[in-house]
């Protein structure tokens, strides 16, 4: 089978399509036959060396859907046949068929593409356990999103606007702006607009945001903190380097900031998780967006796109 192996860390030229054995499922695994790939930041950000426990060479990523080709000893929940979306793979999910977990499966339901399967896992997740896990959302609260145009951001507009709370998404071109709208956001922000947060309290009647969901933080979180209700709360979802902030700006709101990691979820968080992304895709409120399709072959190029400034819905590899 074709995977894509990592060597060495660094840029994405290290990214190496290369001729692998067949696998065979072991007890409690599942050899599924991959039909899409999903391409997420954090691919690029362990394949550049933030995490240097991983054991090289390896395959990259986690997310993809396709169908269930073998079954070890012992599986119970899934057949050979069955439709299914990754949370994680044994194997890496850069390649034609990866070996899992019965526990890192999902039914794919049958009107969501394999292409849209495969841009669940991670971004859908995030923005699940951001919303509700962390923040604790509630109908009827106005959330801010900032990057809504990504895989993670188109997400939560959904995830929100299916909860009944007050949307306002941020996108950096007309045609990001115009998908965040069609997506189910209420009101739709310029972040490359000088001083566009100040249009917050205005849209909510001089309250602010009740909750932020963060991208940015390096870039955003000070003036999130100026943009927030009274108890409001900011996830910090995404990070590239520091920031300094005005600590008053958070006391003079009782501000909560909330830092949050999908892979610090709990086994039970994870399957309450996947229970409510299931229901949303099978009764048609969560329906990801794909922006870009790459042959697995062109990796390299995918993982430029991914982390290119504009982009706009889920980045995917075909093997």
């Amino acid at each position: 089978m074709k995977a894509i192996r990592i060597y060495q860390f660094g840029g994405p030229e290290v990214l190496k399509l290369e001729e692998l054995p067949d696998l065979q499922p072991g007890r409690g695994e599942l050899l599924v036959r991959i039909k899409a790939i999903g391409v997420n930041p954090v691919d690029t950000y362990r394949r550049a060396g933030s995490n240097p426990d991983l054991t090289l060479p390896y395959t990259p990523g986690s997310d993809a859907a396709g169908v269930v080709e073998a079954v070890g000893e012992g599986v119970r929940q899934f057949s050979a046949g069955d439709r299914v979306y990754t949370a994680g793979t044994l194997t890496g999910a850069y390649a034609e068929a990866a070996l899992c977990e019965e526990t890192q499966l999902h039914p794919l339901p049958k009107q969501i593409s394999f292409e849209q399967g495969a841009a669940i896992g991670v971004p859908y997740a995030t923005a699940y356990r951001a919303l509700f896990q962390k923040a604790r959302a509630v109908p009827g609260e106005t959330v801010l999103i900032h990057g809504a145009t990504g895989g993670v951001g188109l997400a939560a507009v959904q995830l929100a606007r299916a909860a009944g709370m007050v949307v306002i998404g941020t996108g950096g071109t007309p045609k990001g702006r115009d998908l965040v709208s069609e997506q189910g956001a209420h009101h739709v922000l310029d972040h490359h607009a000088p001083g566009y947060l100040d249009q917050v309290r205005p849209l909510t009647e001089g309250r602010g945001a009740d909750l932020v969901l963060e991208m940015l933080a390096n870039v955003n979180l000070g003036k999130d903190l100026r943009a927030v209700a009274e108890g409001g709360r900011v996830v910090v979802i995404g990070s590239r380097g520091p920031v300094e902030i005005n600590p008053r700006d958070a006391m003079n709101e009782e501000v909560t900031i909330l830092g949050m990691l999908l892979f610090n979820a709990t086994a039970k968080e994870m399957a309450s998780i996947h229970a409510a992304l299931g229901a949303g895709l099978t009764n048609g409120t969560l329906r990801p967006v794909i922006g870009r399709r790459f042959p697995l072959a062109e990796a390299v190029q995918a993982h430029q796109a991914v982390m290119a400034p504009g982009t706009y819905g889920k980045i995917i590899l075909i093997p």
